[in-house]
Formats: C-alpha cells, sequence, structure tokens
C-alpha cells in the first residue's frame, strides 16, 4: 500500500549488512510462503479487451469489487477485504494492472482499468457492484464509477492516493533515479533484506504508519501489520505495477467528482503520513452528498481502527440498500 515513489525509493535503498547461514534459510523460508500466497491455484485468469486480468473472490452476499493498493495484488486484495467477507459480502479482488499474473497495456490509467474490470463483471454476469478502492487503488476505483455510472452501486474510496488542492506534484525521475528503482523493484532479496533488518524503518516508509503506535495496539496488530509489509514478497512480480503506482500518486491527475452519482463514502485517518486524509476531504467536497470519516489515528494501513472502519462501511451499505 506504498503512496509515494520518493518514498518508495529511499525505502528499498535501505539494507542492512547481515551475515551468518541463517540469511539464506530465512529468505527461502519467506519466498516460499510468498509463492504460496500467489500461487495460480488461489486465483482465475480471464481475458479483457485489455489483455489477462487475474481475480479471485472470497464469501457470498453482495458483491464487493475491491481494488489494493500499492505493492499488492488479489492476495492483498483479499486479505484487506476480509473483514467484509465475515460481514456477509462477496470479495472480488483482482490484481489491478502490472501486478502478479494481469497485463500491463501500453495505456494503464484509470479509463483502461475501468474497462477491464467491466469486463470481469460481464464475465461473472455481475451488473452492478459496490466499488472499494484502498491507497493507489482508489484512482481505479474512482475511475470506475465515472466511467460506469450505471454499473456503480457504491464508491468507497478508503485512504485514498489521490490530487489533494496545494500539494505539489513529485518531480519525474531522472534516467539513474529509474534505473536504481526499478532494478531495487526486481530484486526480491534486497526488499527481503530491508524489512528484516529494519521492519519498524520499512513500516514507517512504505506503510505510511508510526511503528510506536503498532506496537502500542498488540500482538494481533502487529501481526496484521507485519502480514502487509511481507505480502509485498515477490516484489519482482509486481515491480511494473508499483512504478505505475508511484508515477499516478506522484503526480496525481484530479477526477471530474461532480459526474459521481453513487452514494459515496470516503474514509481516511489523520496521521497517514501520505497525508490522505487532504485527499479524502478532496473528494467529499466534491461528490454530491459524499460522506466522509476521517479517525483520528491509525495511520495508513488503519492500525486499531479496522473493526470500525468495516463497521461503517457495512452500515453505509445497508443505508443505502445495497446490502
Amino acid at each position: 500500500m506504498l503512496s509515494r515513489r520518493g518514498v518508495l525509493l529511499g525505502g528499498l535503498g535501505l539494507v542492512a549488512v547481515t551475515t551468518g547461514g541463517g540469511i539464506a534459510v530465512g529468505y527461502r523460508r519467506s519466498m516460499h510462503e510468498a509463492a504460496a500466497r500467489i500461487s495460480p491455484d488461489r486465483s482465475l485468469l480471464i481475458e479483457t479487451r485489455h489483455g489477462p486480468l487475474e481475480y479471485a473472490e472470497a464469501g457470498s452476499g453482495p458483491p464487493v469489487l475491491f481494488l489494493h493498493g500499492t505493492g499488492g495484488g488479489f492476495d492483498q486484495g483479499l486479505d484487506m477485504g476480509s473483514p467484509l467477507v465475515e460481514r456477509g459480502y462477496r470479495i472480488i479482488a483482482p490484481s489491478r494492472f502490472g501486478y502478479l499474473r494481469s497485463s500491463f497495456p501500453e495505456d494503464p490509467g484509470p479509463e483502461t482499468q475501468a474497462d477491464a474490470l467491466a469486463d470481469l463483471l460481464d464475465h461473472l454476469g455481475i451488473d452492478r457492484v459496490a466499488v472499494s478502492g484502498g491507497s493507489a487503488g482508489a484512482i481505479p476505483a474512482i475511475g470506475f464509477a465515472i466511467r460506469y455510472p450505471a454499473r456503480t452501486a457504491a464508491l468507497l474510496p478508503i485512504v485514498p492516493a489521490v490530487y489533494a488542492p496545494g500539494r505539489p506534484a513529485v518531480e519525474p525521475w531522472g534516467p539513474v533515479q529509474r534505473w536504481l528503482a526499478e532494478a531495487a523493484l526486481k530484486s526480491d532479496f534486497v526488499f527481503w533484506a530491508a524489512i528484516t533488518a529494519a521492519p519498524d524503518t520499512m513500516t514507517g516508509a512504505l506503510l505510511a504508519t508510526d511503528p510506536a503506535l503498532i506496537h502500542a495496539a498488540g500482538p494481533a496488530e502487529e501481526a496484521r501489520v507485519r502480514q502487509v509489509l511481507e505480502g509485498i514478497l515477490p516484489i519482482s512480480a509486481r515491480a511494473k505495477g508499483l512504478l505505475n503506482d508511484a508515477a499516478a500518486t506522484g503526480r496525481p491527475m484530479d477526477f471530474d467528482y461532480e459526474s459521481v452519482h453513487a452514494p459515496t463514502l470516503v474514509i481516511s485517518l489523520e496521521d497517514d503520513r501520505f497525508l490522505t486524509a487532504e485527499s479524502a476531504r478532496h473528494i467529499a467536497g466534491r461528490i454530491p452528498d459524499a460522506r466522509l470519516i476521517v479517525y483520528p489515528d491509525g495511520g495508513h494501513v488503519w492500525v486499531g481502527r479496522e473493526a470500525e472502519l468495516f463497521d461503517a462501511v457495512d452500515s453505509f451499505l445497508r443505508e443505502t440498500g445495497y446490502a
């Protein structure tokens, strides 16, 4: 769930020097677990007008299209959408463009992604769906609501990594910077070494959440956040998507929010280091009748707020008559 290209480059450059035979064993174990998470046995592949699209499903009930954040894939979508499964929803979790087995078309923008998602819904026989996007996943979620208003039953951007007025754009990488970033993104060992040697530093940088807040929340939340961080492995299988998200969030576009007519609930947290609370207020201020929730703390991965957050989503979908 990364959202800033500079943070990503700096975090991936932080690799401690480690020694001992246990390093190789630990790395192999982590990569074995990562391979199991993204096994083709856990997902399906369909052909869309923009190439192959991978997806997985869980649960039953009203469908929710859950679009993962930066560093994710269908596996992250399933994990983060699991609280909705527990509340009686059917989660549909695609791997967005450039992630895992999904294609990376020449134009990977939100309109193209919306078309591929519409093809997925056609494949599943779903006419209308609630669409939720976390972090950079909010970009295609909003794009879908604008491009396919008749098919959007509700829009649910969570910690949206989108445009906010007054926030300066991040300047594009130069050739050397881009080469370094791409090399790091293709090295599973570099990333594994960084999160193993400096987990708090990497969590603060890449998940935009205060590590002290995570530790104070107790073992269950520590384990959940650790799973999010480790879930970025294998980073080499997510590199194109990561770079695309870095570009999209570094110089974000401003949507025609006034054309969104679906019931909308926007959620963020005040201490999110990616400043998504500013983005959430901007979205809610422009979409007609949108509802806004900004929790005072919890960071980018809503530490200590998961039950409260998804109870709010559930209540909103029931109030709108969708669930």
